[in-house]
């Protein structure tokens, strides 16, 4: 089948409900380069299982190493964060000759490289490798086998720089700055010799002319043969005729005076300025004969920041991986979403700064139409986003947040989910919806994967009924993995549809949960609540009691036993 040049595994607006870009924001990138690999992010597609497993190996080896050598990875981050993106400086080493700053922004990254290969080369790492890659929390000790230590991936390592390195560090001093020493280049040596020796000259003539001044007329001058005189001094004329001074400033108070030069003095400041030009030649010579070294490196130093690039970004993958307790999936051949105990990470963030925990759920999920059903408060909706949220992240090389996950690629998900931008645009919920329907039943292809919430919630319940049980029927024979939420039970009725639901609030103990209600506050009745719900799913067959958990939350959050009562007598 044709997938075409451009095909595109999400939406923005899935991407955000699955939670892939809240991980992709939360991840830790310290180098120009490696957010350059997180701009340009691609998932992995049908066809690809072998690179994808090959990555989430590396990403796999990289928690390892992370484990085993903490002190390496502090340091390598020290480095990461000192990186500079000179990609334009590359480019203009291929055309134009490089200022000093360019050079020496060029030198800064070469030792920064060094650096890194060294670290990459060290034998700080321990004698042991992790048996298999689940991670764990902070503080936490992983299973672990002898088997002869761990290493970063050879295909981080870097091409080798030394040469270039050494052409801007003639002095081999490796320390982060640059100039233009005289060792690159022996007449450049001699010249600032020249020069130098030709300002002693200036300054020993300069020193004679002021003693000179101050034996005859009893005035001294400054190191900088110059002096600030009172217009009230009683010799303020006499230094104003002194013809070995010239006066540069003055204001109604005081005037400054400055020694002349000579006639020996102004030759030799002529002399000067000849050299500073030669040296200034013979500078821009140096730095044309480094350009061309840096643009001759220039494949290997773009490859190494590329690679740099690479290794931050898969280490960012590793290190949320670590601080989320996240696992390896295992990408299947077969289109399949499976996991056990699989948790909803911007959920499970909020819960933890909130000092509560998060409830995990498990799902088999398989080309046809499972439903979730249940009552509001059930986590329908944060379940149906974990079970777009565990496929996308493994396809897109991460590791997932369950104890354990089986993924087959798709070629396309969607969420068809309330938007209320949709509204803002002057449509109603329900033409929102419809809107959104027509375009994914229209671009899904076989190994797709679709999750519906609460649809056609927005119209009346006949037509609602009708629509969603139309669509399930629709959906079933289809070659997609389709997870649909709804407040419609009877949709399950239809053949060939997996009907899970939530546990809800039905193994609760009612007694001890009124009994909290009764004393809490108002504004505390719904995370009271919230806490004795049990947010798993279970299978159940079409036999089974329709629960009666919104029943239930109503009568605890105080509406009359008189209505809770004659609502129950329309679903018995």
């Amino acid at each position: 089948m044709w997938m075409g040049k451009n095909r595109r595994l999400a939406n923005v607006k899935t991407r955000r409900e699955t939670g892939l870009d809240y991980v992709l924001q939360n991840l830790v990138i310290e180098t120009p380069f490696g957010k350059k690999k997180l701009k340009a992010v691609k998932p992995y597609y049908p066809g690809d299982e072998d690179k994808l497993r090959a990555e989430l190996d590396r990403v796999g080896k990289l928690i390892d190493y992370i484990n085993e050598n903490k002190r390496t990875i502090e340091i390598l981050s020290e480095v990461f964060m000192e990186v500079k993106d000179v990609s334009r400086t590359m480019e203009r080493a291929e055309n134009s000759a490089l200022t000093v700053l360019e050079i020496y922004e060029v030198k800064t990254l070469l030792l920064l490289m060094e650096k890194y290969m060294k670290l990459l080369q060290s034998k700080e790492q321990t004698d042991f490798k992790h048996t298999d890659h689940h991670c764990c929390e902070p503080g936490e000790t992983a299973p672990e086998e002898k088997v002869g230590g761990n290493v970063i991936p050879g295909e981080y390592h870097l091409r080798d720089i030394t040469e270039l390195l050494d052409a801007l560090d003639p002095r081999g001093d490796r320390i982060n700055t640059f100039y233009i020493y005289d060792e690159f280049s022996p007449r450049l040596g001699e010249l600032r010799q020249e020069k130098r020796s030709i300002e002693l000259s200036i300054r020993k003539a300069q020193k004679e002319k002021r003693d000179q001044i101050n034996r005859e007329y009893g005035i001294m001058l400054t190191p900088k043969f110059d002096i600030v005189v009172s217009k009230s001094h009683p010799k303020f004329d006499t230094i104003n005729k002194i013809e070995s001074l010239e006066m540069t400033d003055q204001d109604y108070m005081s005037a400054t005076f400055v020694l002349k030069p000579n006639e020996e003095v102004f030759a030799l400041q002529q002399k000067i300025e000849d050299t500073v030009l030669r040296i200034e030649e013979e500078e821009n010579r140096i730095c044309e004969e480094l350009t061309v070294k840096i643009a001759r490196y220039s494949a290997d130093v773009i490859y190494n920041c590329e690679t740099m690039g690479r290794l931050d970004f898969a280490l960012a993958k590793a290190k949320f991986a670590i601080m989320h307790h996240c696992t390896k999936p295992e990408i299947v051949d077969e289109h399949v979403v499976e996991f056990t105990d699989g948790r909803n990470l911007q959920v499970e963030d909020i819960l933890k700064s909130k000092g509560m925990e998060y409830c995990p759920i498990s799902i088999s999920l398989r080309d046809g139409v499972t439903c979730i059903t249940g009552a509001n408060m059930g986590g329908k909706t944060i379940s149906l986003k974990l079970a777009g949220q565990v496929p996308i992240l493994a396809q897109y090389g991460f590791f997932v947040p369950a104890e354990k996950a089986v993924v087959g690629l798709s070629n396309y998900m969607q969420i068809l989910i309330g938007d209320s931008q949709s509204v803002e645009r002057g449509l109603s919920s329900f033409g929102s919806e419809m809107e959104e329907l027509k375009e994914i039943l229209d671009n899904s292809l076989e190994r797709s994967i679709i999750l519906i919430d609460e649809i056609a919630s927005g119209t009346n319940p006949v037509e609602g009924l009708a629509l969603s049980k139309a669509l399930v029927d629709y959906l079933k024979n289809k070659p997609y993995i389709t997870l649909f939420t709804t407040h419609f039970e009877t949709v399950t009725e239809t053949d060939d549809v997996v009907n899970l639901q939530v546990v809800g609030l039905a193994d609760c103990d009612f007694g001890r949960l009124d009994r909290e209600l009764r004393y809490a506050k108002r504004r505390d009745r719904i995370n009271i609540i919230s806490k004795y719900m049990d947010y798993r799913l279970r299978r159940v067959d079409e036999n089974k009691q329709v629960p009666k958990d919104a029943l239930n939350i109503a009568k605890m959050l105080g509406i009359s036993s008189e209505i809770i009562e004659g609502a129950k007598k329309y679903i018995e």
